[in-house]
């Protein structure tokens, strides 16, 4: 019997074409490990808003938990990364209550199969570097499973495509803002590094013409007695920038 197909879908190049859209964000102060996570999503939501807000938000994570931390009092830092975890602990509770609702209403209406992507799904290898990381991750996967059930429950006409509209909106927006959020942290991370430099560049400047005064040849700091750090790349002058999420 001769294979018919009655419509012509994707082969690929819708895929190619999110990757191409991906946040590039710079990693060349990253010396940490990472581990590597094999990932599939096949939701066109959770690939777009994946490749625009997932390394955006570790690189955030990496500069308050670890460049932040050699400049920084480790009480503030630890206070930052618990906060990042209830706020990426809250989504996750609101992704599974909506996906057990989904589910009740599968069950209550005899629905038995789940709406299926014609587009291949993104597979990809992702380099996780913190526990944050990690968490973070996992919400992605879990929208990717939410959204396919509320496809379902729209064709079936059990939800409205309104509610559809309005409970993806919504947990495309909870998602956006754990990033944004991490990024607002690490902005204050960096003014206060940069604060610091400041302060110990005067009191150099100010210990050097005390000296002067009083007839004293003033010593320079050695790097490694001074506040001031040696590689000032690692106070970067802004904070990546976050691309906006299509809505």
């Amino acid at each position: 019997m001769t294979d018919f197909q009655m419509v012509k879908t994707d082969q690929g190049r819708v895929n190619a074409r999110i990757m191409a859209k991906e946040a590039k964000v710079d990693f060349r102060r990253v010396e940490g490990a990472s581990l590597k996570i094999q990932t599939r999503f096949a939701s066109a939501e959770a690939k777009r808003l994946f490749v625009r807000l997932f390394q955006t938000l570790q690189l955030n994570a990496y500069f308050v938990s670890v460049i932040a931390r050699t400049r920084v009092e480790g009480k503030d830092i630890d206070e930052m990364e618990r906060a990042l975890r209830s706020d990426i602990d809250a989504v996750k509770k609101r992704l599974h209550t909506a996906i057990d609702g989904a589910e009740a209403k599968f069950k209550a209406h005899g629905i038995g199969s789940l709406a299926t992507y014609d587009t291949p799904p993104l597979d990809i290898e992702v380099g996780v570097l913190s526990s944050s990381g990690r968490r973070y991750l996992e919400l992605f996967n879990l929208f990717d499973q939410l959204m396919p059930l509320l496809l379902t429950l729209e064709i079936h006409e059990v939800i409205t495509a309104q509610e559809l509209d309005q409970e993806r909106m919504a947990f495309k927006r909870l998602i956006k803002k754990v990033a944004t959020t991490t990024r607002q942290r690490a902005d204050t991370m960096r003014r206060r590094m940069h604060a610091a430099v400041q302060n110990a560049e005067r009191v150099v400047a100010d210990t050097g013409q005390g000296a002067a005064k009083q007839g004293v040849a003033s010593v320079p700091l050695r790097p490694e007695h001074s506040e001031v750090p040696a590689d000032r790349t690692l106070l970067p002058e802004t904070a990546p920038v976050e691309p906006p999420v299509a809505e």
